[in-house]
């Protein structure tokens, strides 16, 4: 019981919004599509949430994740730098890419100064860095992949409150309907074969890059 239980606390921590990699500068596109008038209330704010979650992030984070994870838990570096990379170039504009690395340099230091062994922080994308140390906080894999999609689902619900704007309520209820979909999530990301990964997501893009130029906004991305 007492291992469940240190087990279980990493685990809280890993996906605590106190994480201190500045995952709340960012809204992902979402910012933009509310200007856009494409997200307007908890409707349309869970909608596009969950067609990312369904789409790149169950077809793409995910599996990269799960793949990292394994890697740096047997020590394949080639294996797990080749991964890192592979996330990295799909990232399909400037910010969504820098936000990856600043996230994932951020967890890195987190980790040294926790005395954790830890990545090279160079070009180190946030999925490898969590995947890294969920390893190192012996971590199962799939409750590791839960707290990496729980972060992903939060901060989305967490732009949209604020951008929208959205009450708390609503945003609850989001993340609330949100645990099904995040299991599902999970469990396809065990099962994909490296050639069915895909992360194609053109709205997604477009709303990224177009965020690039936006006049005014809260997020950076």
């Amino acid at each position: 019981m007492a291992t469940d239980a240190r087990r279980l606390t990493a685990l809280l921590q890993l996906a605590s919004p106190a994480l201190p990699v500045g995952a709340f500068c960012y809204s992902q596109g979402l910012e933009r599509a509310v200007h856009d008038g494409l997200v307007d209330d908890g409707d349309s704010a869970r909608a596009w949430i969950f067609a990312l979650l369904r789409g790149p992030v169950s077809h793409f984070d995910g599996p990269v994740w799960w793949r990292l994870h394994h890697a740096w838990r047997i020590g394949d570096e080639p294996a797990f730098a080749q991964w890192n990379e592979r996330y990295l170039a799909s990232r399909e504009g400037a910010e969504l890419r820098a936000e990856s690395l600043q996230m994932g340099t951020s967890l890195v230091r987190l980790a040294v100064d926790l005395g954790l062994r830890a990545p090279s922080p160079d070009d180190l994308g946030f999925p490898a860095a969590f995947a890294a140390l969920a390893s190192e906080l012996d971590v199962d894999p799939q409750d590791g992949l839960t707290a990496f999609l729980w972060c992903t689902v939060e901060n989305q619900v967490a732009a949209a409150v604020k951008s929208v704007p959205l009450g708390q309520v609503a945003g609850q209820r989001i993340l609330l309907a949100a645990h099904d979909e995040i299991a599902s999530a999970v469990a396809m990301a065990a099962t994909l074969a490296d050639d069915e990964l895909a992360s194609a997501a053109p709205g997604l893009a477009l709303a990224s890059a177009l965020h690039e130029t936006q006049y005014s906004r809260l997020f950076r991305s």
